[in-house]
């Protein structure tokens, strides 16, 4: 992974310039090394996004984080493209569907009828007892104009909902980065989501930083909520190596800002159900532990590999869809003997759905439109939304045309379940789109995020620089303001004030070297903006 060795400079390598995939490969930033260690986290180390820093969270943190009150969304991400058509089969058209599928359909005798319409395997007896109980609703059709069917290029499109341009930036991650704009710096006191696994996900990315709590797999989050560290510093060789070790591990350890919050209330609550011993399991498992220890993250997003099936698609979906069922029946009853079952939101997405027509090795091809499921309480009964796509009416490459754009699912869960204001979802969406009858309403949408945002929202910021080498810090202001502008290192330490002046309404620039008036090493900074409503921060690179 590293060459000690190297004494070679290389040039810098400019992201713009960069795919995304390529990028993750040639960048030694903050992803990359924390999932060597199979973590990565928002707002905790300062490697190229986030600072190493432990920022004790401010009132106003606190206050615009319950903006959202105590529900929880719980996206579960199917990655490789869950085939729709074998999880709610179409029983109104049978015989097509068979004759498309005559190798890998449901029988009829092996299925349970949801209504006269549609059905679903017998195996999946969890989930038609939660259909029955009114907490499982089916969004038929979602997908988007000219979907894309490559794994990474469509899991891009779900995650930054910006399909055929190039954007680095995830929906949640522009809600957070507009809700915690000073995040480097003062960060929420809780973790603003939590993400198990689908590291490289953009859903929670934003502009400067990942807003997510983010480990590899369910055993590293197990480690720390069970520990409150996750590395074990007490058998480290007594040498130089070792104490280089010790201070890396211990570093990990003490500059992960929310391992002990998570900690905390992972010890806050007990194991009261029988998970099954599987990843879908072991990560409902933990969520369970953290929500009813009153964590108060409001988002998380765990998921299930494997959905690719191009061969053997029997065999493996029945698998991954009995993990997926039987676990998210236990975690709602879980959750029910606090009363906290009917606060909690779960939303399965997939970056495609697959073809109609069954290929040659049992199993079937990368598809477009395909459905999204909901499971809990809250929706307060079970349904169908959306019209389901005609398998006799096909695009020219098989493929069904969709009827629900999946950014509509996404609004309508932020607006009415979370209760976030529409102008605030319309910009992380890079749109409006009309919310679904899901069934659930926003029960109190709090005041928190308009006191806040009033006046500040044409407020904007960036690091700009030019041909010379100069490094500035551009600030657009809807009116005239008293600013205290700070520079920190990467520890969150102050380095210099910049200004701390009334500053006039309009455009400012601050070239930073002029205005700091002392020698400044090359390499990455903090800047803040402190105004008397709010603070912003965003990282900047001295060169």
């Amino acid at each position: 992974m590293c060459n000690h060795h190297n004494t070679g400079r290389t040039a810098p390598i400019s992201p713009k310039k960069l795919d995304k995939h390529a990028l993750e490969h040639k960048q030694w930033n903050r992803r990359s090394f924390l999932q060597a260690l199979g973590l990565a986290t928002g707002g905790s180390f300062m490697l190229a996004n986030s600072p190493i820093t432990y920022a004790q969270p401010s009132r106003l943190a606190s206050a615009i984080n319950q903006a959202e009150g105590d529900r929880v969304v719980i996206i579960i991400r199917l990655s490789g493209g869950n085939d729709g058509l074998n999880t709610i089969v179409p029983i109104y058209d049978y015989d097509t569907y068979a004759q498309r599928r005559p190798n890998i359909r449901i029988l009829q005798e092996q299925m349970t009828n949801l209504s006269d319409d549609f059905g679903i395997p017998n195996y999946l007896t969890n989930m038609e007892r939660m259909w029955g109980d009114g907490a499982m609703k089916v969004v038929h059709g979602v997908g988007y104009e000219n979907q894309n069917l490559s794994h990474f290029t469509g899991s891009d499109n779900w995650a930054n909902t910006n399909p055929g341009e190039t954007d680095y930036t995830g929906w949640m991650g522009r809600y957070f980065e507009g809700k915690f704009p000073d995040f480097l710096l003062d960060p929420p006191p809780m973790p603003a989501a939590i993400q198990i696994g689908s590291i490289g996900n953009l859903i929670f990315d934003g502009i400067e930083t990942n807003y997510a709590f983010t480990v590899a797999n369910p055993q590293r989050l197990f480690e720390i909520a069970s520990g409150g560290e996750l590395f074990n510093t007490d058998q480290i060789p007594d040498c130089t190596y070792g104490e280089q070790l010790q201070f890396m591990k211990g570093s990990a350890n003490n500059t992960i800002t929310y391992a002990g919050i998570i900690h905390e209330a992972y010890q806050r609550s007990f194991d009261t159900a029988n998970y099954t011993d599987t990843r879908m399991g072991n990560q409902l498992r933990i969520v369970s532990r953290l929500i009813k220890g009153n964590l108060g993250t409001k988002v998380y997003m765990i998921s299930l590999g494997g959905f690719d099936t191009h061969s053997g698609q029997l065999e493996a979906h029945q698998r991954l869809m009995l993990d997926l069922s039987d676990n998210l029946k236990t975690f709602y009853d879980d959750l029910a003997t606090v009363e906290k079952d009917r606060d909690v939101l779960s939303m399965t997405i997939s970056e495609f759905g697959r073809r109609v027509e069954e290929n040659g090795s049992a199993g079937t091809d990368h598809g477009s439109a395909s459905n999204m499921m909901l499971f809990g309480p809250g929706l307060e009964d079970n349904g169908f939304i959306g019209n389901h796509p005609d398998l006799q009416a096909l695009d020219r490459r098989g493929n069904m045309q969709y009827d629900v754009d999946f950014r509509a699912v996404y609004g309508t869960v932020m607006k009415e379940w979370l209760c976030i204001e529409e102008d605030i979802v319309d910009d992380a969406l890079y749109g409006g789109y009309d919310s679904l009858d899901l069934g659930f309403g926003c029960v109190s949408r709090l005041d928190t995020e308009e006191e806040i945002t009033e006046n500040t929202e044409d407020f904007t910021h960036n690091a700009i620089y030019d041909d010379n080498g100069q490094t500035s810090i551009y600030i657009n202001a809807p009116t005239a303001m008293h600013m205290d502008v700070k520079l920190y290192n990467v520890l969150g330490q102050v380095v210099t004030t910049l200004r701390n002046e009334m500053m006039p309404e309009g455009v400012s620039t601050i070239n930073i070297r002029e205005e700091a008036k002392m020698r400044l090493a090359t390499g990455q900074y903090i800047y803040r903006i402190a105004t008397i409503d709010r603070n912003y921060s965003r990282t900047v690179l001295m060169r």
